[in-house]
């Protein structure tokens, strides 16, 4: 039978009883409606393959291969393999494939014209100590601003990159990097909840349209100290099988580079956009 648990205070809901290769919608119903509420949820103790687990994903939305092509399951181009090849030739550790998504706190997509509504892993291999991932609201961090930043962001663009300020772009194919940024609101409105969040990523953003430089990057140096609102957070402890979804417009996340190198953390991660208008 299908329960439901929140995780966290204010962010964060687990799913057991439930197995997503027999859902039929009015079973996914209220998975997606727990989802909305609490920005991310796991589904516990899955057994299913990559076609099983694009099938569900494909509740959410339209599931859309990665930009960094070198990290595609190379027959599932929609699958991205996160912690495999993680050694050189020689033995040494790649820090970019170690600590992926472990820079700083972040959303996935923004640098893309339509940026992803969703992120989702199911957990392959776990290790024996460490490797969470780390979620905190950004309705939150809305709110918690003080008003004088809400007037200066309201009705503004950012304008994101896959490499921001740094231009770090190891990760993709040479032909990839480059683009030219994509432009979203820095206040949010949810397409789903109505609700306001901030939406920021101090590792993809390059400048806040319409504001001087110096003015654009102090306020951006600002928001890094305050995106991660008290009460916000939610640290998911991995089990293998788990089935992890995020929402890409009113959550932000970090991975844990700090599980023992030697030991598998092992995910498949699938990208999620908005269904096309008909």
């Amino acid at each position: 039978m299908l329960h439901i648990q929140p995780m966290g205070a204010n962010t964060g809901g687990e799913i057991t009883g439930v197995d997503v290769k027999q859902l039929d919608d009015e079973g996914f119903a209220p998975i997606y409606a727990t989802w909305l509420k609490y920005g991310v949820i796991v589904v516990r103790d899955q057994e299913i393959e990559i076609d099983d687990f694009l099938d569900y994903s494909r509740r959410f939305g339209t599931v859309v291969p990665h930009p960094s092509k070198s990290t595609r399951h190379p027959d599932y181009p929609e699958i991205t393999l996160l912690g495999i090849n993680k050694f050189d030739a020689d033995g040494n550790l790649i820090e970019a494939i170690y600590r992926r998504g472990g820079v700083g706190f972040h959303t996935d997509g923004a640098y893309d014209d339509v940026p992803f509504k969703a992120t989702q892993l199911h957990a392959i291999a776990v290790p024996s100590t460490g490797g969470n991932t780390h979620f905190s609201n950004m309705y939150m961090a809305h709110d918690a601003l003080p008003q004088r930043l809400k007037q200066t962001l309201e009705g503004r663009n950012g304008a994101f990159t896959y490499g921001g300020r740094s231009a770090s772009q190891a990760l993709l194919n040479e032909e990839d990097r480059d683009r030219k940024p994509a432009f979203h609101p820095m206040i949010r409105l949810h397409s789903e909840t109505g609700r306001k969040s901030l939406y920021f990523d101090p590792g993809k953003i390059l400048y806040i349209d319409g504001l001087e430089k110096q003015q654009s990057d102090d306020v951006i140096d600002e928001l890094a100290e305050r995106m991660l609102a008290p009460g916000a957070q939610y640290s998911h402890q991995w089990r293998v099988g788990d089935i992890v979804i995020w929402d890409n417009r009113c959550m932000v996340h970090k991975a844990a580079g700090d599980y023992p190198p030697e030991e598998d953390r092992i995910h498949w991660r699938v990208s999620i956009k908005e269904p096309a208008a008909a």
